[in-house]
């Protein structure tokens, strides 16, 4: 590889997908800038998983209410509920695993 090139690895969740980018270059974003694009990439993500858990939930009414759906398309909208919310959670612990480890570091 180049000075200039970048090697790219892109994570895929539904219809969300993030891109985290290695540059050779230094990275010219302020602690700032950082802290809001990280803030802004997990309030897009916890949106992701609350619309997955709405559409799971509308479908599941409208087949308790005996309108026109189908099983397999409620039975799948509900499994992608549960799988982002449990993908979810594991990041959390994650994060929060992480904190408890940088509180234990002494300095």
């Amino acid at each position: 590889m180049g000075s200039g090139d970048m090697e790219g690895i892109s994570l895929s969740a539904g219809s969300n997908t993030f891109n985290v980018l290695k540059n050779d270059q230094s990275n010219t974003n302020t602690p700032y800038e950082a802290q809001r694009d990280f803030a802004s990439v997990l309030k897009e993500s916890l949106n992701k998983v609350n619309e997955t858990q709405v559409a799971s939930d509308n479908l599941t009414t409208k087949l308790v209410n005996g309108e026109d759906v189908e099983l397999h398309s409620v039975m799948i909208a509900s499994q992608k509920a549960s799988v982002t919310m449990q993908a979810t959670l594991e990041v959390r612990n994650k994060v929060v695993e992480a904190y408890q480890e940088m509180m234990r570091m002494s300095i």
